[in-house]
């Protein structure tokens, strides 16, 4: 069974984003997503690999963008989302409707101190987007601390 110090990655390479957990999503035309990617939710180019793949920057954290042939894409089911935090949902939310993006839900409150709302891409993968609103016990809303790690002293 994995610890947790078993999910820090080695040394420095500057190949990879510094990062734990390196969302892939999977595309037919790499380009054109990142183009999209980039310009509808604000994340920067990082890296190409060849025509296949290209790192993204979110942020402090990563994701990559990688040719997948259509055998892998499986139209109108979810597969997997990516939650990003960003300083504004509605202004975030604002700028992605007026670029084409489906809003699957509209920016909303939750008890747990976030502000959320979902989103489809080009391939119809969902992303969430979140704002901190307030530092909020989990206890407050039903959460439960299983990291004695994660919780404040």
């Amino acid at each position: 069974m994995p610890t947790e110090n078993s999910f820090l990655h080695g040394p420095d390479n500057q190949s990879m984003p510094a990062a734990t957990v390196i969302p892939v999503l999977h595309y037919p035309d790499v380009i054109a997503a990142s183009k999209w990617l980039c310009r509808t939710f604000g994340f920067t180019e990082r890296l190409r690999i060849g025509s296949h793949r290209i790192q993204l920057n979110v942020g402090h954290a990563a994701i990559v963008v990688a040719e997948s042939p259509d055998a892998f894409l499986h139209p109108g089911t979810v597969s997997h989302s990516v939650m990003v935090r960003v300083a504004s949902v509605d202004q975030h939310c604002k700028k992605a409707r007026s670029m084409g993006a489906k809003i699957i839900s509209e920016p909303t409150s939750f008890p747990y101190g976030e502000r959320q709302y979902n989103v489809a891409d080009m391939a119809n993968h969902v992303w969430t987007f979140s704002q901190t609103e307030s530092n909020v016990d989990p206890s407050a809303w039903g959460g439960q601390w299983v990291s004695s790690n994660e919780k404040p002293a």
